[in-house]
């Protein structure tokens, strides 16, 4: 698939800067843009007409939240069909669930390692630009 594109939400530049370098170190060719916060994300959405082939969301930012922004995204038409992937540090059984009903199509906790982050960044690209690929060509 050519120049597979990632949009994340993410308040955090810290964390920001080490997504970045994980996808980079780990050689993987894709397009990164961030947004700060899910108002941010819909707006990007809503502004371009290239679609991100996935959406990493955090659950915990300010003005709109990843609960509020992933509800929104499942509701509307064109949207509902991007992957939502919740990158998060929240561990709570009961909100992963709650994520999975909202409509996420995976969660995934935030590593304690940059090595880790480094497989998960690897383990995200790989699984998911081949199924975005092979579901947008059908």
């Amino acid at each position: 698939m050519n120049n597979p594109f990632i949009l994340i939400a993410e308040d955090d530049v810290d964390d920001r800067m080490l997504l970045q370098t994980a996808f980079d170190e780990g050689n993987i060719n894709v397009k990164i843009e961030f947004v700060g916060n899910g108002s941010e994300l819909m707006e990007f959405l809503e502004e371009n007409t290239t679609y991100p082939n996935i959406i990493l969301l955090d659950l915990n930012m300010p003005k709109k939240d990843g609960r509020e922004t992933l509800r929104e995204l499942k509701q509307h038409a064109v949207f509902k069909k991007i992957p939502v992937i919740i990158f998060t540090t929240t561990k709570n059984e009961n909100e992963i669930a709650r994520c999975y009903e909202l409509g996420a199509n995976t969660y995934v906790v935030k590593p304690d390692s940059f090595e880790s982050l480094r497989r998960i960044a690897s383990n995200l690209a790989e699984y998911w630009f081949n199924t975005a690929s092979i579901s947008r060509m059908s």
